[in-house]
């Protein structure tokens, strides 16, 4: 209630009805939240200034209220009242955000109609007055700046995951979202390690591997080059320098020659075959 009393003690030769001293109560609510008055009616004129006092014509029409305001943001802001029977009903549009707003107050219920000169008896309930024009009429003040940005964001990627989830055509990830990932122990390393032949068939971790290479089979090995060739096997060069080289027949021993002791083939003396 600071400085109420100030603005209604300025105001009060023209509070001459109950609804005058709700726009007043409400006006000052206006001014505490940060927004500043420019004028009164609809539309802007050259003499508009950034106050917290109320226009002089402010409550000419006492059926209908008309006040213009600049919110803390620099947003316009038209608070129109309209007096209804026993009621006076609130309507705010900030042009910058495009939010309305509205609020109706039971006069009767707030201000006393024979104390309307009495600042200190004329509002009755008026914590409870200030609740419902805090949470009714006045919109809660959005972030601006880099928080603005993250929070809208964060706001887009809800309602993404959210139309994401009720798609039921969509195969769900099968990662969780949130978490670290799940730490899997190495299937090489003991005690997993049975059967690691058929998971690393080369060898490269270590193990023996399923496919055999005669170059790596820790067995030893001749000390002859076959690149430079095999005596009765190979000449020098068929075999590439450095290149993979399975054996075919016993190293350093000549190739068998037929045997005069051997078995003829058959029909070997017969000239008609």
């Amino acid at each position: 209630m600071a400085g109420l009393e100030v603005l209604y003690s300025c105001v009060g030769g023209s509070v001459t009805c109950p609804q005058d001293a709700v726009v007043c109560f409400v006006h000052w609510e206006m001014i505490k939240s940060g927004s500043r008055c420019i004028g009164s009616g609809d539309e802007p004129l050259s003499s508009d200034r950034r106050s917290e006092l109320l226009p002089v014509d402010w409550s000419s029409n006492k059926e209908l209220y008309s006040l213009r305001y600049e919110s803390r943001a620099g947003d316009a802001q038209l608070l129109k009242a309209i007096a209804v029977d026993s009621t006076l009903i609130f309507n705010l549009m900030n042009s910058g955000t495009q939010q309305v707003s509205d609020l109706t107050v039971n006069i009767v219920d707030h201000v006393d109609s024979e104390q309307l000169h009495t600042f200190h008896r004329v509002f009755k309930e008026a914590d409870g007055l200030t609740e419902k024009v805090k949470t009714q009429l006045l919109p809660a003040d959005r972030p601006t700046g880099p928080r603005k940005r993250r929070e809208e964001e964060e706001e887009e990627e809800e309602q993404r995951q959210r139309r994401e989830d009720s798609d039921p055509l969509r195969v769900p990830s099968r990662q969780p979202r949130q978490g670290p990932p799940p730490h899997w122990r190495d299937p090489m390393v003991p005690p997993f390690a049975a059967g690691g032949a058929d998971l690393d068939p080369f060898g490269s971790r270590g193990g023996g591997g399923m496919i055999v290479d005669p170059l790596r089979s820790g067995f030893p090995r001749s000390g002859i080059d076959p690149s430079s060739g095999i005596p009765d096997i190979l000449p020098p060069g068929a075999v590439p320098p450095g290149a993979r080289f399975d054996p075919f027949g016993p190293v350093g021993r000549p190739r068998p020659r037929p045997d005069p002791d051997h078995m003829p083939p058959p029909g070997y003396d017969d000239m008609f075959m």
